[in-house]
């Protein structure tokens, strides 16, 4: 008999400071379907997370909405929680960051690693905020890459080339809290030597000898970490500065955890929440010689922190070190970074309102596999598998069976299994699909569930039920053939119980059959009554998609999404030139003589200006904003020395200024009163 495994899983926690969107539920989908796979196993196995509820941007979201941290980070809680219940993401805990335990814990590591040497005091200069009077965190500084020179960087990295520095190493830079220009200024931080702890980090990220044959960290992530070793490890700065939304460093005044520090205590926290709850021994899972296993879910992004940080802050403090860790690569739609102007940045609760969480957790399961490859949502494939795979494949062998059971055969299934070798074959299959779930190799599952599910069709195909059901005399075998089908679909739902939990619970009040267990698929239903079928699952509405595409287009521009949005973020400011360059652009008033339509053309207004005695013949495109009789007589500039430019229309000899994004958003430069055609404009 298979021993049962006691095993505690945890996936990052998500930042209280926005929705959950569908970036985030490659994570949570994932980790629910290796939990739930666990759990249907007969093993037990805990999940827990939490809200990461610190740190100087829940500070200043609360400020600008002029409510308190506590208040911002409830409000998130709750639609988190929402959100997370309605994609069926069966958490046994989730918790805060912000919360009594997480205290205890970040105070009582913090202490025992003091204690032990890998606590040290630096004064080091910062990014400081003259108007705020505050430290800047690196993303809160912003200006020209010091490697390629692109504008608009981060204070920690640039988007153009990859170059990592710090915020003080950043050409002209500005507070993205304030606009001011940052000082630097001195100041006294703790930092954790991690260096101390680099021989246990390199024999742990290299062990393969895990429980049920799972490297610590993946091959992938093993190449990564090398490349850091091989620089070196560098001390972690643990604290940040009032003001500061988090928890005070024990024996200080104005120092607070960073929340980088306090925010793997939730894992901790949240796990020792729920052992209070439900009467479970902490130490049995996280002292240094538990035999319980320990896995965190994460993205890639978060590597250096839980592979490198975590680890060391749990040897030094007297833990036990995670089992493994496994990482995942980001979400792509439609083959590009998620957008907010594509529709293609989807929060969850948009996708909900619109679709079924079921078939996101069936597309995500056929896609994953066990390395750090980005996956893309493509929506056309999407629609197709969940249509083809769950509507046409597997719903549709119980559909096919289940009337002939519950009308002919008074909803009783036949006395024993007409077909023990197909059936024992879908029933052995179990092994190998166990074990891509273990590996997390979701997609090897699904493809083999799906070719079991086409071998059940298959025979129902040749048996042809609805023609023996005409025939005279033939009773058994229909019912056979039929109790068959059924008995297949019961072992096809329940491997695919861990992804379609709702599925799964209908199935089981139509089965009648109970909770569905891994392990009692190993005896058929037999002589058994089920229930009238109702329809478990429909197919996906492409029309449905679209008006959630739509919808995410109509609520991108969110208070959040205010702050980096607008005429300048939508159209940056070009590349600097110097002033003899602008001085040869030779700007002018002038008077708009005449305006007419231009015959063929859908944008274009021809407008005869005068210069103050030279006239010019221009033809803008501004057709959408106005009307020709609206512009004679106004004032506007024009550009006097642009080379003239031959039209199929006609000969465009310069052009007039106008502001806007373009179609009915279009304004002309009209000059105060008092200037007069001819005049430069300087």
């Amino acid at each position: 008999m298979t021993t049962k495994r006691n095993i505690l899983v945890t996936s990052a926690l998500p930042y209280a400071n926005g929705p959950i969107h569908m970036g985030h539920m490659v994570e949570y989908i994932q980790t629910d379907i290796w939990v739930r796979f666990q759990k249907l196993k007969g093993n037990t196995c805990y999940y827990v997370c939490a809200d990461d509820a610190h740190g100087t941007p829940i500070m200043l979201h609360a400020e600008k909405r002029g409510i308190t941290p506590e208040q911002l980070i409830e409000e998130i809680s709750i639609d988190h929680k929402a959100d997370f219940a309605d994609f069926l993401i069966d958490f046994d805990n989730y918790y805060s960051t912000h919360s009594a335990e997480n205290q205890t814990f970040a105070e009582s590591i913090y202490l025992r690693l003091k204690a032990a040497g890998h606590i040290v005091s630096k004064t080091i200069k910062q990014a400081y905020d003259p108007e705020k009077n505050m430290f800047l965190p690196d993303r809160y500084v912003k200006g020209e890459c010091p490697k390629c020179g692109t504008k608009d960087q981060y204070g920690d990295n640039c988007e153009a080339c990859g170059a990592t520095y710090s915020p003080t190493d950043l050409k002209n830079p500005v507070s993205a809290v304030s606009g001011a220009t940052p000082i630097e200024k001195e100041s006294e931080h703790m930092f954790f030597k991690l260096s101390n702890f680099e021989n246990m980090l390199h024999e742990w990220t290299s062990n393969t000898d895990n429980p049920n044959g799972h490297q610590t960290v993946q091959t992938e992530v093993s190449h990564k970490l090398k490349e850091w070793f091989d620089v070196g490890l560098m001390d972690w700065d643990i604290t940040r500065d009032a003001p500061y939304f988090g928890f005070n460093i024990p024996e200080t005044d104005n120092k607070f955890f960073y929340v980088w520090m306090d925010a793997p205590m939730g894992y901790l926290a949240s796990f020792s929440n729920l052992c209070d709850a439900k009467g479970i021994d902490f130490d049995d899972y996280w002292n240094p010689n538990s035999k319980a296993e320990v896995y965190h879910f994460i993205g890639k992004d978060i590597i250096n922190f839980h592979t490198l940080f975590w680890p060391a802050v749990l040897e030094g403090a007297g833990y036990r070190k995670p089992s493994a860790v496994f990482a995942h690569g980001f979400l792509t739609v439609n083959g590009q970074k998620m957008s907010k102007s594509r529709g293609t940045f989807i929060k969850a609760r948009t996708f909900l309102d619109h679709l079924n969480p079921e078939y996101l957790r069936y597309y995500f399961a056929a896609r994953l596999n066990n390395r750090i490859d980005d996956l893309d949502l493509n929506f056309e494939d999407f629609a197709q598998r969940v249509n083809s795979d769950l509507v046409g494949k597997v719903v549709n062998i119980a559909s096919r069976c289940a009337g002939f059971i519950v009308k002919r055969f008074d909803k009783t299934l036949a006395s024993e299994i007409s077909e023990p070798e197909l059936y024992n074959k879908f029933v052995n299959a179990g092994e190998s699909i166990a074990a891509h779930y273990e590996n997390r190799e979701y997609h090897a599952a699904m493809r083999e569930i799906m070719e079991l599910a086409d071998t059940a069709n298959q025979y129902i195909d040749e048996k042809e039920p609805w023609v023996v059901a005409k025939q005279v005399n033939n009773d058994k075998e229909l019912q056979n053939i039929c109790s068959t089908g059924i008995n297949l679909f019961r072992v096809l739902i329940t491997y695919l119980k861990p992804i379609l939990p709702a599925t799964a619970e209908k199935a089981e009040t139509f089965l009648n059959c109970g909770s569905l267990d891994w392990e009692a698929i190993n005896t058929p239903l037999s002589n058994h009554s089920i229930n009238k079928f109702k329809a478990l699952m429909t197919r996906v509405d492409i029309d449905k998609i679209d008006s959630m595409i739509e919808a995410s287009k109509e609520t991108a521009a969110t208070e959040e999404d205010k702050l980096v949005s607008g005429p300048l973020a939508d159209d940056p400011i070009r590349d600097t030139i110097e002033y003899d360059d602008f001085a040869k652009i030779d700007l002018r008033i002038a008077l708009i003589a005449n305006a007419e339509h231009v015959e063929k053309a859908d944008k274009l207004l021809k407008l005869t200006l005068d210069l103050g005695g030279e006239i010019r013949q221009v033809f803008a495109g501004i057709k959408s904003a106005y009307a020709p009789e609206d512009l004679v007589g106004k004032h506007t500039v024009m550009v006097a020395n642009l080379a003239p430019r031959k039209m199929r229309f006609g000969l465009s000899e310069g052009m007039v200024l106008a502001a806007g994004p373009g179609g009915k958003d279009l304004w002309i430069l009209e000059p105060q009163k008092g200037a007069l055609p001819g005049m430069r404009v300087k």
